[in-house]
């Protein structure tokens, strides 16, 4: 086609669409020439929102047309002929939208999206002139007055790199405004692994750490960072060896880039973190420039918070949660050392709060431990707002949060959130008693996924099927009694009164705590425990920590091992004794443990709480209902 032939949409072309809406080889359908707009992927084809520069309606090419979209011949903006197509309806919305099962491209992607302004002007007569127009006025003397609106593509399109971009936008001064509106750069929505030349505008919103690695070809180092361009799109952008070392430093956290001379390939679903199809290579070749003036035109970091309360169904599952809170307290940076590599990396835990008077442990890794971790623990005192961007939700203590390498913290941010965080916890908060979202989950079916009153099962249920957590745990709940504490067992452990780890009798007194590697005049004692619990239809050994173990014992572990030590052994007995045959509702978690090449089944308990008497009537008739509509 040649390049000075002027193009227009149909005038009312939509229209015309809607009145024949499932043509047939016998209608004769006028020409209609629509604009493509919003073109995004929809699973195996993409939807778009079709213009006549009047009127728009929610459309989707034929998945036999996607290839005509990865091989750039339809773009967004682009002009496209209709030649057949059909209109139906959603019912939920009482919506219509128009499928595209054949086409052809009549004009390459515009500067613009084309629009119909009507102007109301006073002329002489009193009569209002209606004036069609583009967002960006095209001026020119060879376009004359006609019925549609006239746009002319353009004459020729010059690839150029990011830093050629920075450089003559600095030399004329261009406002950011016009850089937006220039077709050198591209949404992320639109590119595909088949593009050549694309320029991106993006936002660092996710940045991971320099990770090494060792293959079969050897050793090398990789990091990726997720970049957010001024759509809201997001992708993943990944840097291995000489390009990770060469853009390492330059990309910072929040601020905004042109980048260009990248690959693009199709996403890994196992590993990619962000929605989108496609994930970016960036190479030693590539182009990264920042775009210090033009900040303001990429949405800055989005949260989506869970309430702490609310963390239970996300519980070793693959979804990240982000979290606001009050801090509460800040622990000593202690040392962990991986199994798989044999390194040390810093940890240090945080306890935050929230409106809904529930606490839970943040465990802060690496250098989040050291930079964010250093800064809390300075102003802890001052109880501070933090807001955590894609932490990991796991059961250690019941609910607990792990830092990741793309996880964001953020202390006191200047959010809406934080503002009404803030005049709760001065107004009331501070006075409030807390609790741990783990050790005091409510019977109650708000809890979600981790309710007591979901996945509810008998005890045989569970240990007449020995193949139960062989992959990942299971969770079950269940209403039981303590049947039996063995008095002999050993129940506690002496632990840090830091973090909570084993310590060892140090020499010269005292003990020591190898996690914080200190020594310490004293210590406590721990519950580590096995019961036997019971119901109707049977038995089971199940393993108790801290936590629980002191809602099903009565008392601390200190004031057991008192009672122990004492001349008449009959208090400690005794009280064994009154702790047991009292109902529980129990959160159970199920795994395979092998011991001496055998798999055996462990239950731990990961909840306790008191059985509400009206709650669990109100429970069984539930049940009972149930059964009878099934019947």
């Amino acid at each position: 086609m040649n390049a000075a032939v002027e193009k227009s949409v149909s005038p009312d072309g939509i229209s015309k669409m809607l009145s024949i809406p499932k043509p047939d080889s016998f209608t004769h359908l006028p020409e209609i020439i629509l604009q493509v707009t919003n073109l995004e992927p929809k699973g195996k084809s993409y939807g778009f929102d079709a213009s006549d520069g009047k009127m728009k309606i929610k459309a989707i090419f034929s998945s036999r047309l996607s290839s005509e979209i990865l091989s750039g011949n339809i773009q967004n903006l682009c002009l496209i002929r209709v030649l057949d197509y059909t209109v139906n309806e959603i019912p939920s919305k009482s919506e219509k939208f128009l499928i595209i099962t054949k086409c052809e491209v009549v004009s390459p992607a515009l500067e613009k999206e084309i629009k119909e302004v009507v102007e109301q002007e006073e002329s002489d007569m009193g009569m209002p002139l209606k004036k069609p127009k583009l967002e960006n006025e095209v001026k020119s003397e060879n376009i004359k007055e006609a019925k549609g609106l006239i746009l002319k593509p353009k004459q020729e399109i010059v690839a150029k790199s990011a830093a050629q971009i920075v450089h003559e936008q600095h030399g004329n001064m261009a406002p950011a405004a016009r850089m937006a509106m220039t077709r050198r750069v591209h949404p992320l929505v639109s590119l595909n692994p088949y593009q050549g030349n694309w320029t991106i505008k993006v936002r660092v919103t996710s940045k991971g750490n320099m990770r090494t690695y060792r293959n079969a070809r050897g050793e090398g180092c990789v990091f990726n960072v997720e970049l957010t361009d001024g759509d809201g799109t997001q992708i993943q952008a990944t840097m291995f060896n000489e390009a990770a070392k060469k853009f390492y430093d330059r990309f910072e956290l929040g601020k905004v880039y042109y980048i260009s001379k990248g690959t693009l390939r199709v996403a890994n679903k196992q590993f990619k973190t962000v929605q989108n199809d496609y994930e970016m290579t960036l190479n030693e070749n590539s182009e990264v420039e920042e775009a210090s003036d033009e900040a303001a035109c990429i949405p800055e970091t989005k949260f989506k918070f869970v309430p702490i309360d609310q963390l239970g169904p996300y519980v070793n599952s693959k979804d990240l949660v982000d979290v606001i809170g009050i801090v509460q307290s800040v622990s000593p940076t202690t040392s962990i050392r991986r199994k798989s590599n044999n390194e040390t990396v810093p940890k240090r835990d945080i306890v935050v709060a929230d409106e809904t008077k529930k606490t839970v442990v943040v465990s802060l890794w690496n250098e989040l431990a050291t930079s964010v971790g250093q800064e809390l623990h300075d102003i802890a005192d001052k109880s501070p707002v933090v807001a955590i961007k894609s932490l990991k939700v796991g059961d250690f203590q019941g609910i607990s949060l792990s830092t990741l390498g793309k996880s964001i913290v953020q202390v006191n941010p200047v959010i809406a959130e934080s503002e009404k965080l803030r005049n709760w916890y001065d107004s009331e908060g501070k006075e409030t008693s807390m609790a741990s979202v783990g050790s005091g989950l409510s019977p109650s079916t708000k809890s979600g996924a981790r309710s007591m009153y979901s996945d509810r099962v008998s005890l045989s249920h569970i240990t007449s099927n020995p193949s139960l957590g062989e992959d990942k745990p299971a969770f079950f709940s269940i209403r039981a009694y303590i049947s039996f504490i063995k008095p002999d067992q050993t129940m506690w452990y002496r632990a840090c009164k830091t973090c909570n780890k084993k310590v060892t009798d140090a020499l010269g007194g005292g003990y020591w705590c190898e996690g914080c590697q200190k020594n310490d005049a004293e210590c406590s004692l721990r519950y580590i425990m096995v019961v036997k619990v019971s119901d109707g239809s049977g038995e089971g050994w199940v393993s108790a920590f801290n936590e629980e173990a002191e809602k099903i014992i009565g008392c601390s572990a200190d004031e057991l091992d008192l009672l122990k030590s004492q001349i008449e052994e009959n208090t400690y007995q005794q009280r064994l004794k009154e702790a047991t045959w009292n109902p529980h509702l129990l959160r159970i978690s199920v795994s395979q443990n092998e011991y001496n090449n055998e798999k055996r089944q462990r239950m731990t308990v990961r909840a306790v709480a008191p059985v509400d008497f009206a709650a669990e009537s109100r429970f069984l008739l539930e049940e009972i209902s149930k059964m009878k509509g099934s019947q």
